[in-house]
């Protein structure tokens, strides 16, 4: 599995492809939605590639000077269970520790709260995020 921290237009494609697939596709979302003001050029994607195809995908992006958010952490259904997620997830914190940040938020599914608790993410059930789609949970983890 190759990690890739996409900075070019044709790596935040394959970012984009897994998204689509994987989220949109799937919880019939529309791509309006799924794409939303967080998806600029200035937004830092994590992509994993098995054998130069895409396979997972999160992207990053500032909150303040001490703070980015981990979001969009998908999967391809048939490369589920296999540790990808986890895999995402570290090497996005990776990079944001290597940017300067202390501190990562996330606005978790429901359904996923246990995945990141795992991680170290501490979720705030008082925050509660209700989308179009999902109800979120927010959580955060000091680096």
């Amino acid at each position: 599995m190759e990690v890739i921290r996409a900075t070019n237009t044709w790596q935040q494609a394959g970012a984009y492809y897994v998204r689509i697939q994987a989220m949109a596709k799937a919880h019939h979302i529309t791509l309006r939605q799924e794409f939303d003001a967080h998806d600029t050029p200035e937004t830092k994607y994590i992509v994993l590639l098995d054998q130069d195809f895409p396979v997972a995908t999160c992207r990053l992006y500032e909150v303040d000077d001490s703070s980015m958010t981990i979001g969009r952490v998908v999967v391809l259904p048939e490369y589920r269970h296999r540790g990808l997620g986890t895999l995402v997830v570290t090497e996005a914190e990776k990079w944001i520790r290597e940017l300067g940040y202390q501190r990562v938020i996330l606005e978790s599914r429901d359904v996923a709260v246990g995945f990141y608790e795992k991680l170290g993410y501490q979720a705030d059930f008082s925050r509660v995020i209700h989308g179009e789609n999902f109800r979120c949970i927010y959580m955060e983890k000091l680096l």
